[in-house]
Order: structure tokens, then sequence, then C-alpha cells
């Protein structure tokens, strides 16, 4: 059995979802300990134990530990059973997070699954359902398998609500690629989201974008979403180049103002913007585990962070893989390749 110490590196919960997406694929079981000790309130929080739930019930594993406030979690898989499946979290905790300690083990599958998740969809601590749609899946879709994310209603913290569909058609083999370089721009567009709030936050976020980015009128918007959908904001920016999509969302919280809001992704914009990396750090994050299950691959970051050196550090754990981080101001590479 593999044991985790969940205090290493960055101390959170990637930790334990990226040991249940590994562990429901190679069959290995484990124990974490110490789980999300970085954190303010350690241990198993609702969104955890729902990922834990939901990867249970798609490898029929059995466990020790489920429930909350837990710090040690042991995990037994058996065999990834695909099909049509539905997990609510109960609450505004993050959905995108659930879904992947359980999307890469259906990547490769032994048929199709479709999965409803019932929650948060725009939380401000986990990468919003725009990014996983407009920036992860296309790249996941470079590997062979196919995934389309339907999203039925947004959920904004700290309501929740927010539904959306998971559809995956895997691949027989993952197929491993290069993403060195980002290639020019050819479009990009800045999107304020709002829900049951005046819409003159949305239109002074889309002001802050004019002054501080370059973008045309045609660029901009404006979006309200249906008042049941709310209260809620967002500012999305999304860059389209040449061999990927890059996506930036500030969110809005109370005692926050609009400008602040916009800031937040501006300055995620700016930074990738300026370096020469393909991707930012947040998908950097992100294509770290598949790139590992196809046994091999590259690509270039603007920023390599503590989250994704630690969960370089859990994939090791379970795969036979040599992942090599090379640290440069503009551009940091990735490497990984069978031991």
């Amino acid at each position: 059995m593999i044991t985790i110490d969940g205090s290493m590196g960055e101390g959170g919960g990637q930790i334990l979802r990226s040991a249940l997406a590994l562990s429901m694929l190679t069959q290995q079981p484990f124990r974490i300990d110490n789980i999300r000790a970085g954190r303010t309130t350690p241990g198993l929080m609702r969104q955890h134990l729902t990922a834990v739930y939901a990867a249970r019930t798609i490898c029929h594993a059995d466990t020790e530990g489920e429930s909350i406030g837990s710090t040690t979690l042991v995990f037994k898989p058996k065999k990834v059973t695909p099909g049509k499946y539905a997990f609510a979290i109960g609450s505004a905790g993050s959905t995108t997070l659930v879904l992947q300690a359980i999307l890469p083990a259906l990547l490769t599958a032994d048929g199709d699954t479709e999965v409803t998740l019932e929650g948060g969809t725009h939380n401000p601590f986990a990468p919003p359902i725009d990014f996983l749609r407009r920036a992860y899946i296309p790249q996941i879709a470079r590997m062979g398998s196919t995934i389309s994310i339907d999203l039925d209603r947004a959920g904004f913290f700290p309501s929740g609500g927010g539904r959306f569909v998971v559809r995956v058609t895997p691949a027989k083999r993952l197929s491993p690629f290069q993403l060195l370089e980002r290639g020019p721009i050819h479009a990009k567009r800045a999107v304020a989201v709002i829900s049951a709030l005046p819409r003159d936050i949305g239109e002074r976020e889309i002001k802050r974008v004019i002054k501080r980015l370059t973008f045309e009128a045609s660029e901009l918007e404006v979006l309200s979403l249906p008042a049941d959908q709310g209260p809620g904001n967002l500012l999305m920016l999304q860059y389209d180049c040449q061999h990927c999509s890059e996506v930036f969302v500030g969110f809005g919280m109370k005692g926050v103002n609009a400008e602040a809001v916009a800031d937040s992704a501006i300055d995620h914009a700016r930074h990738w913007l300026a370096g020469s990396g393909a991707v930012g750090p947040f998908l950097a994050d992100q294509l770290l585990l598949p790139m590992a299950l196809a046994g091999g691959g590259s690509f270039t970051t603007t920023q390599v962070t503590e989250h994704t050196r630690t969960n370089a550090k859990v994939i090791a754990m379970f795969l036979p893989l040599n992942i090599r981080i090379d640290e440069q101001a503009q551009a940091s590479r990735i490497d990984i390749d069978m031991q």
C-alpha cells in the first residue's frame, strides 16, 4: 500500500484528488495521513468527501476514514466501471475539483461515461467550469479522448446550486504530445458575467479591462444570467492561440469592488502575456497528470507553482516516470517520460 503524507508541499486537497485518480487508474491502494494539513481547517470537507464518494462508486473501492474532518483515508480500488453517474456536493463546494478526481480514470475506461455534478461551478478557490471547457478539455482532446461539458446552470460561491453534465468517450491509449509554444493569438474576448447583481458591476469590470489591456469593442461583453442562478459575478479573459487557449478569471466576492475583481484576472493575464511559456500556472498544474497517464509529454509554462511540484511528487509515487522541471524566468519547461 502506498503511504502519502498529506502535509507535504502545499499540503492541500490536490494531493488527495491526484491520489484518488492515480489509485483508480493503477489499481494501487493508498493511505493518506495529515489530509489538508496546510489549510486553516484541516481534514476532509464536503467537496473532498464527494470526490472520495464519487471515486469509490466508480471503482467499487473499499474505504476507511471517509467522514467530515477526517485527516486519514484508506482507499482500496477495484475495476473502474463506466456508466451513468450523478453526484451532488450539497453546498457551493467545487464540482470541478470533484471532476479532477474521477476524470483521469474515465479517459481510458472500457466504455462511455456520463457524470452529472451539482454544487459550485464558479468558486474562487478552484478552476471554474469555463476554464475546463475552454482551456483544459481541448488539450485532453489532443490525447485521444473525447469530452463534452454541458452547463445547465451556474453555481456561484457561496450559494452553489450549479449543475453540469460531463460525457466522456475514452481512448484505448492516451497519446503523448508537446506544447512548447503558444503561437500567435488569433482571438480574444473579455466577458463580465452578472447574476442577480447590478449590471453596473460588470460594466465597471469591462472598463478596467479597456484601461489595462488591449481589447476591441467587439471583444467585450457584459453577460447577464437568469437571476435565480445568483447572486454571482466573475470576469473572464480568454486568449485563443495557435496551439492552446488560456482563460483567466476574477471572482466577485462580498466586500471586493469591481475594479479589484477585474484586476485579479488582468494581473494573471498580463503575467502570462509577458512570458513566453505556452500555458499559465493553473493549466500547467492541470496538464501534469494526464500527460503522466499518457507516459510522456512536454510543455512550457510561465510559472511553476508549489502546487505543481507537489502534484509531481504524488504522481511519482504511483507511476514509474521521470518528471523534470527546468525553471526559467520567461518559460519553464516540464518534461515527462518513462523510467
